[in-house]
């Protein structure tokens, strides 16, 4: 056991206390507990394939406040496996429809909402007013930002990461008990360059569901000191054998000989890849967004000649031939060279989903180039 991260705060209200009672009763919760989860603080990032089930368990928990981290809309392809969502919510901001979902579950749960895309200014400006952090992402890029400004303010980072049929869960913690503090630089030092992503691999809807209630479950064993949490180890679950492993993880340096390698540890990873970082450090943002219907208005200002930019279509010749957004250029991205665009106007970017062309920004805009990317791809194009 650790010490609970959150003080009691006052008792929860008569509705409350009824709707949360079974959860009360549990030995090592008790009233004491639930005052601790009504007074904690809890910043989610991302609202998506992990977020959901996040989301929707803490709120079923009683968390007194929860932040929501994200910049997306509902779209059709999100509702398999985001069942927070609904079909009414299509179009509508994350933040917005989760909001009013968890209005709906526990309408003494204050939330808020971040509708950004997180930099550093603005992630160490947002993690100071919560107590612990969770990192339902899906690219690298904001992953190590979320885990420097963590490790720079304190807060424990709940992590968690799940594609085609295998996920992981970890906690990352800089005020873990002496040998269990560890970092997402520990697991992986650089970002893997090949590692799989949902839009590319695919992901089993109730692996998601699985993996967030898990991380959930990681959040209120930390609020509320019961249990063990993952300091300094990693459950991997394999959905298809149906087994999960504990995978031993130390800070790099600390009697790094008595724990599993770091080969098995980063060769079970699978998460979304973003940008490839350089070193430890966090790396810059991601590219910024733009929406569907801002990219509509701003075809036609182009075809009046009152903008110009570089429409990038970075996905396969044979994806393209199947549809395509009229007035875009097409450079594969294995087969991309940065000095074959025209710099003397912006670019937007756009693949099948977002991760092909966050990694085409990325490279453009290390050449120099001003970079955005369509959210959505060409799914949300079609969608709308």
């Amino acid at each position: 056991m650790i010490r609970p991260l959150v003080e009691p705060g006052a008792e929860p209200g008569p509705a409350e206390t009824l709707r949360t009672a079974r959860q009360t009763r549990l030995p090592g919760i008790g009233p004491d507990g639930a005052r601790r989860i009504a007074a904690a603080r809890v910043l989610v990032l991302g609202a998506g394939g992990l977020g959901s089930p996040v989301l929707l368990s803490l709120a079923g928990a009683g968390v007194g406040t929860l932040g929501i981290v994200d910049d997306d809309e509902v779209a059709r392809h999100n509702l398999h496996r985001q069942l927070l969502f609904g079909v009414d919510d299509i179009g509508t901001p994350k933040t917005a429809a989760a909001a009013r979902r968890i209005a709906g579950i526990a309408p003494d749960t204050v939330v808020h909402e971040h509708r950004l895309r997180l930099d550093e200014a603005e992630a160490r400006r947002i993690f100071t007013g919560y107590d612990l952090v969770v990192d339902g992402t899906d690219n690298f890029a904001t992953r190590y930002l979320a885990d420097s400004i963590c490790d720079a303010l304190g807060l424990p980072l709940v992590w968690g990461a799940a594609v085609g049929y295998d996920a992981q869960v970890t906690v990352f913690w800089r005020g873990a008990p002496a040998g269990r503090a560890t970092r997402l630089t520990d697991l992986h030092p650089s970002a893997p360059a090949d590692a799989p992503n949902c839009e590319d691999a695919g992901v089993l809807g109730p692996l998601t569901a699985q993996t967030g209630a898990l991380m959930a479950a990681e959040v209120l064993k930390l609020v509320t000191g019961v249990g063990d949490p993952l300091l300094g180890r990693m459950v991997s679950i394999d959905a298809r054998s149906a087994l999960f492993r504990e995978i031993p993880l130390r800070a790099a340096g600390v009697d790094a000989g008595a724990t599993a390698d770091a080969g098995v540890a980063a060769n079970t990873t699978a998460v979304d890849a973003g940008p490839h970082p350089t070193g430890r450090s966090a790396p810059a943002a991601s590219a910024p967004r733009i929406s569907v219907r801002e990219l509509r208005e701003r075809l036609a200002a182009r075809d009046a000649g009152r903008d110009a930019f570089t429409l990038l279509d970075v996905r396969e010749a044979a994806e393209r031939a199947e549809r395509s957004i009229p007035g875009s250029i097409h450079r594969p991205l294995d087969m991309l060279d940065p000095a074959g665009i025209d710099r003397a106007h912006p670019v937007i970017v756009h693949c099948h989903g977002e991760a092909r062309a966050e990694r085409a920004a990325a490279s453009l805009s290390a050449a120099g180039l001003d970079v955005a990317v369509l959210r959505g791809g060409i799914v949300g194009w079609s969608e709308s």
